[in-house]
């Protein structure tokens, strides 16, 4: 006994204990057969402390090792089996007679710890105790039923230390009786708590009830004297008080005036009211709110209240609130949308499922208590549901008759708000054999539903910013094809674990002129929006610059003073890399970033690149190095940020080892080599920073698809260049497209020739997924389209070009500038 029986425990095992104030062990047993409770009593009796119990099945700590001698072992008593009439009446409540003694071997203690006991029994073990030691005990169980985890109550006495003055009893045996065999019985009632272990006054309570019914504990010394097991006998003395209680709570619940004589009773009576709504509110409150997922904050409002506080519990929220969405604010009407997102109840299973499906959105009019409870944000109370109120809301539930689940019930509608807003609300129901809901249930309602409407929101909020992040991340992550020019390419972003799921890492494929592609991979430091915008500015910036064709280096030197134009506050590692499949070669540079891997097609073999790493973004005054790389047909090229091969703890050279390993893998596609790579580094743990990642299969262009010309300064050239782009495109199946190249080289190399100055035209034609046509000169000039009028002579080339062009488009370089259109290649 945890409480009321610790003078009890005092005693040692061998002094005499005086009837009724036995020193009890008591174990309770949950549902998977492992020992929830171990008193005190118990780490006497059996030699165990509770760290040592708790958590281990209770087979295993309550051994039976061996039978009691014949002439020793006295009568075991069950409730069913083994007894006479009076008994079983005994067993329902309606008899005082004792469960009479059966005449075989009794109930077995282990069959009742292995969860075979449907009924009360009691009866005598021999257990092996810590050590080598045996213990000779007296024991009662009683299979429990109800919401907690409890399956088995266990109550435990030293049978050898029950002895009197003169020798012992003549007979001791365990037993089962009505509580009301005996005098003060009411005070006999209220005193067996004490003997359970410490739990909340509702599990208490049912388990009482329980063990009520079933037969209150007894010791039978002789065939005619029992003696109720209890930590204090004195309660007859108590038992006019008991009546005085019982006589205010009584008035109270009449919502009567006290007596002036039973004031004192009174006070008492509503102080432990009040206590019980407290205690409830608060394991209410340990029990919601325990992540911020939307869903299963909803699921453990409604299982908080149920059975405790009522038996049917429906949920309601506004439909932006389900939906993670914010909404104006101002009281609902008759137009709002109501989701019902939880039903939870104690009715056989499925009883409501089709009359009131989750799921289901409705508004509800405004004669209705829930309309009444959702706009004033008050509890409801209606104390019992009339054949009237039954048939006006069942009018709500087209073709589905309502009326025999809510009819007679009492019901409390109350608001789920927070902030002043009302985000929903729940309707609880009582059975018609509970009593009514009256003013404390709705205070206390009402104080529930302000707890769980708190907790509502934080995961509705939480539920807001993760789709704005979400939708922020996915507009600043590009949508790059799965090919490009000469080039395969597949990524992954996979956001973070820790401070939201936005965060500044990016990837992007950037088409250049020429046939190349440029891949750059960055990383902003930090998390969250702050990072995330930061990212979105430099992401632009690195696309504006690559159109401008910049160089690697002066690309990235250009982007670090950006960077400290917008303020010193952030910092940013970047890795640029620009891919010629013409030429073969990669032009790459580096700002503080982690090396990319080359993984060779000809033996599998991958590799970091050396590149001269640089100073991160935003540093300021550091020069950046390019270095140019070659590459074969079939070459992969990985990129990352640090988040996909650094974990805390772990030196980054095995994240980067682990990255060239996976790289390697074959693999069947591009997406499955992502894959392999992601599996590889991101199920070692302790990863919280995002990821990106870029993978491009270069696949080159072979010199059989490139032609090129030199063309002198002369118009003459015009001519003689529309024969050739007609030859070559005839000679690679292309003569649809015949017509409009032949037509856009000739303005092409027109204006080329009548803006060059020194050095000859350079025409190029690449056949790769699309045709190209580009046109070098000398001019550093770049033209731009022009209105044209009927009578004006310039401006009509750039015009046409842009008519009959996929694309087009211009760009410096170094010794003058490129003009260049792509045509789409016919289907085959």
């Amino acid at each position: 006994m945890d409480r009321g029986t610790d003078e009890a425990e005092q005693r040692t095992g061998t002094e005499p204990a005086e009837p009724g104030r036995v020193p009890l062990a008591v174990v309770v047993v949950d549902r998977d057969g492992l020992v929830s409770h171990w008193s005190r009593g118990a780490r006497r009796l059996f030699g165990l402390s509770k760290e040592e119990a708790i958590g281990r099945t209770a087979l295993d700590l309550l051994p039976v090792s061996g039978a009691l001698p014949e002439e020793s072992a006295p009568g075991a008593y069950a409730a069913p089996g083994g007894q006479d009439d009076s008994a079983r009446t005994a067993l329902g409540g309606h008899d005082t007679t004792a469960y009479a003694a059966s005449e075989g071997p009794g109930p077995d203690l282990e069959a009742s710890l292995d969860g075979g006991l449907s009924y009360p029994a009691a009866g005598r073990a021999r257990l092996s105790a810590s050590g080598d030691g045996r213990v000779d005990v007296l024991w009662w169980a009683y299979p429990l039923v109800g919401p907690g985890p409890e399956r088995l109550l266990v109550l435990a006495a030293d049978a050898d230390g029950l002895r009197a003055d003169d020798g012992p009893f003549e007979r001791i045996a365990p037993g089962f009786a009505l509580h009301t065999d005996f005098p003060g019985a009411e005070d006999l009632a209220r005193r067996l708590p004490e003997i359970l272990p410490s739990m909340s006054v509702g599990d208490s309570a049912r388990i009482v009830t329980q063990v009520l019914e079933l037969g209150y504990p007894v010791l039978e010394f002789s065939q005619n004297d029992r003696v109720p097991v209890t930590p204090d006998w004195g309660v007859a003395r108590r038992a006019e008080r008991r009546a005085r209680r019982e006589r205010a709570a009584r008035a109270l619940a009449a919502g009567e005036a006290v007596p002036e004589d039973l004031r004192d009773e009174g006070e008492d009576l509503e102080y432990a009211a009040v206590r019980e709504r407290l205690e409830f509110l608060n394991e209410v409150s340990g029990r919601i709110g325990t992540s911020l997922d939307l869903a299963r904050t909803i699921t453990e409002v409604s299982r908080a209240v149920v059975p405790r506080f009522t038996d049917v519990a429906g949920t309601y929220l506004r439909e932006q609130v389900v939906a993670g969405e914010g909404f104006e604010d101002g009281a609902p009407d008759t137009t709002t949308m109501w989701h019902r997102v939880a039903v939870e109840h104690t009715d056989e299973p499925g009883r409501w499922d089709d009359v009131v499906p989750v799921g289901e959105a409705m508004p509800f009019p405004a004669h209705t208590p829930f309309f009444q409870c959702m706009t004033s944000g008050e509890p409801v109370l209606v104390p019992r549901i009339s054949e009237e109120m039954g048939h006006a809301v069942a009018a709500q539930f087209e073709k589905r008759d309502i009326r025999p689940l809510i009819t007679g019930r009492s019901m409390l509608v109350v608001p789920l708000k927070a902030r002043n807003v009302v985000l929903g609300f729940m309707i609880l129901l009582r059975h018609p054999e509970r009593p009514v809901f009256n003013d404390m249930d709705r205070v206390t309602g009402a104080e529930l539903a302000a707890r769980a409407g708190l907790v509502l929101d934080n995961a509705r909020m939480y539920t807001f910013q993760e789709n704005v992040a979400e939708t922020l991340q996915d507009s600043m992550l590009p949508h790059i094809p799965p090919r490009m020019a000469g080039c395969d390419i597949a990524t992954r972003y996979l956001p973070g674990t820790l401070l939201g799921r936005v965060g500044g890492d990016w990837f992007d494929a950037v088409k250049l002129h020429g046939g190349r592609t440029a891949f750059v991979v960055g990383d902003v430091m930090g998390h969250g929006l702050n990072s995330a915008a930061m990212m979105g500015q430099l992401r632009t910036a690195v696309q504006t610059m690559a159109g401008l064709d910049l160089p690697p280096a002066q690309l990235l030197r250009n982007l670090d003073d950006l960077a400290q134009r917008l303020g010193d506050s952030y910092l940013a590692t970047c890795l640029y890399a620009v891919y010629d499949p013409i030429a073969g070669e990669l032009h790459l540079a580096n700002a503080g970033h982690i090396p990319p891997v080359l993984v060779r097609a000809d033996d599998g073999r991958s590799e970091l690149l050396d590149l001269p790493t640089g100073a991160p973004i935003g540093v300021g005054g550091v020069p950046f190095q390019a270095v140019r790389v070659r590459v074969e047909p079939g070459d992969r090229l990985v990129m990352c940020t640090d988040g996909l091969v650094e974990v805390r703890g772990e030196d980054i050279g095995v994240g980067l080892a682990t990255l060239c390993e996976s790289a390697a893998h074959p693999a069947a596609s591009m997406d499955d080599a992502c894959d392999t790579i992601i599996r590889a580094l991101n199920t070692r743990g302790g990863r919280k920073d995002d990821v990106a990642l870029l993978m491009a299969r270069l696949n080159g262009i072979e010199p059989d698809d490139v032609a090129e010309w030199r063309l002198a300064l002369d118009p003459a050239e015009v001519g003689r260049v529309r024969a050739a782009v007609r030859e070559q495109l005839h000679d690679w199946g292309l003569a649809k497209l015949v017509a409009p190249a032949e037509l856009m080289t000739g303005e092409l190399v027109t204006n080329a020739v009548r803006h060059s100055h020194t050095r000859p035209v350079a025409l190029r034609l690449v056949r790769g997924d699309t045709l190209l046509c580009e046109v070098d000169d000398d001019d550093h000039e770049l033209p731009t389209l022009l209105h044209a009028g009927p009578l004006d002579e310039a401006g009509r080339g750039l015009r046409v070009v842009s008519t009959l062009a996929r694309e087009w488009g211009t760009s410096r370089t170094r010794t003058g500038k490129t003009v260049w259109f792509e045509l789409t290649l016919p289907r085959r």
